[in-house]
């Protein structure tokens, strides 16, 4: 029997102040990379918790989820290792906006996360080559649009957890 392919499972949050957004500078195998504060689902965690998590770990503040402000089918082409051939990733990214809450003091950014970085929409657009996934500016573009779902779209069952 095959293996059963199954796509990675992500959560990133736009945050926008003043007409401006929270990104993050990150160092990829392609290089220095920009980003929504995003990352991998963990297992037993809720997507809403999930976003909360990465936005702490990556920006150093709390964040509040209020809306979901879409869901992103990406393929992403990784350039070959030495032998290796070209590889690929599916992720399935799950959006979402709210508020950005007090930074905690001392706090360090995750491994890999240079800094963050505040951009206008126009800022964005000019950096789209520097963009690690095409999901980020069609994100931002449809929460510019009113793109806002109601979080009672997602139910999370973890199961018993025993």
């Amino acid at each position: 029997m095959p293996k059963r392919w199954k796509p990675n499972a992500t959560v990133a949050a736009v945050i926008e102040r003043d007409g401006r957004f929270l990104l993050v500078e990150e160092r990829t195998t392609e290089g220095l990379r920009l980003n929504n504060p995003a990352g991998h689902l963990d297992p037993g965690e809720s997507l809403v918790d999930a976003c909360r998590r990465e936005v702490l770990e990556e920006t150093a503040h709390h964040f509040e989820p209020t809306h979901l402000v879409g869901v992103y089918l990406t393929r992403m082409e990784h350039p070959p290792k030495g032998e290796q051939q070209v590889t690929s990733t599916t992720y399935l990214r799950f959006t979402f906006c709210g508020v950005l809450g007090a930074a905690e003091p001392g706090r360090g950014l995750d491994h890999g996360i240079l800094r963050t970085v505040w951009l206008s929409p126009e800022e964005l657009r000019a950096s789209a080559a520097s963009h690690r996934s095409p999901a980020l500016q069609r994100s931002v573009d449809d929460y510019l649009g009113g793109a806002r779902h109601p979080l009672s779209l997602l139910h999370t069952d973890l199961g018993d957890p025993a």
